[in-house]
């Protein structure tokens, strides 16, 4: 078998000349198999190549748990979320940076290491497989509470908090939209936690590339609240064109223009 041939080292090697091709499925799913579909996911989840070490840079100071590195032209609207959403003291706590850049190899790590329920598919609801997951684009960032007030990092408990309906309500205002709402039909469970950066217009510094990144995932299964809204075109190839629509209307009072 193939993977008994090549060493751990050998794939590392290979993803960092070759950064944006995804390891093989049997280096994603620690022994076990899957197929992907025509849009080339893999339980669910997209493909996604790995960032360049040098278009990564360190979130901004006090924001990280642990460490956290983004896409420097990310780095920009992140600072001004952080800065707005620790400055209002109606939130009663700071927004921390539980996750954010992972690499293909350490995915891998994350979606192999030990669980009770060690089946692929279920793992896949919850954890994307290694080159399948939107942190390894360097545009993606797990929130966090402080203090957690007894709710688990990674948990759906978050939205319940002042700060998670901060973000429903201000996140896209700053270029950041939520990639897994509830009922997603990609088969992925709800992550209030969890929001990708797009930019706040498609001409922003860095936006082009964000969104042609996601152009797939964002026109196959939008986001909500989402930055801004997308027409699906049909009869495409795998990686559709993603243009903007009209904007959503504005309500008051029950009176919408």
């Amino acid at each position: 078998m193939l993977h008994r041939v090549i060493p751990r080292l050998g794939l590392a090697l290979a993803l960092l000349v070759c950064p944006a091709v995804a390891p093989p499925a049997w280096a994603q799913l620690c022994g076990d198999t899957a197929t992907p579909t025509a849009d080339g996911r893999l339980l669910g989840h997209f493909p996604y190549g790995d960032v360049p070490g040098d278009e990564l840079v360190s979130a901004p100071p006090g924001f990280a748990l642990n460490t956290c590195m983004v896409r420097r032209e990310m780095l920009p609207d992140l600072s001004r979320l952080v800065a707005a959403a620790n400055g209002d003291p109606a939130l009663r706590g700071q927004l921390r940076a539980l996750s954010c850049h992972r690499g293909i190899i350490r995915q891998g790590d994350v979606f192999c290491r030990p669980r009770a329920d060690a089946d692929a598919a279920t793992r896949a609801i919850s954890v994307a497989p290694a080159g399948h997951s939107e942190h390894t684009t360097g545009y993606a960032i797990d929130f966090a509470v402080r203090p957690a007030h007894g709710c688990p990092d990674a948990e759906g408990c978050m939205a319940a908090t002042p700060m998670a309906r901060w973000l429903l309500a201000n996140a896209p205002r700053y270029g950041f939209e939520m990639s897994f709402p509830g009922g997603n039909g990609q088969n992925v469970k709800w992550e209030p936690w969890h929001w990708r950066w797009v930019g706040t217009a498609a001409a922003a510094p860095g936006a082009a590339r964000a969104r042609f990144i996601f152009a797939a995932a964002r026109a196959r299964f939008p986001a909500h609240p989402a930055v801004d809204g997308v027409t699906i075109l049909r009869n495409v190839p795998i990686w559709p064109t993603v243009v903007n629509a009209p904007p959503f209307p504005v309500c008051k009072k029950k009176k919408c223009k």
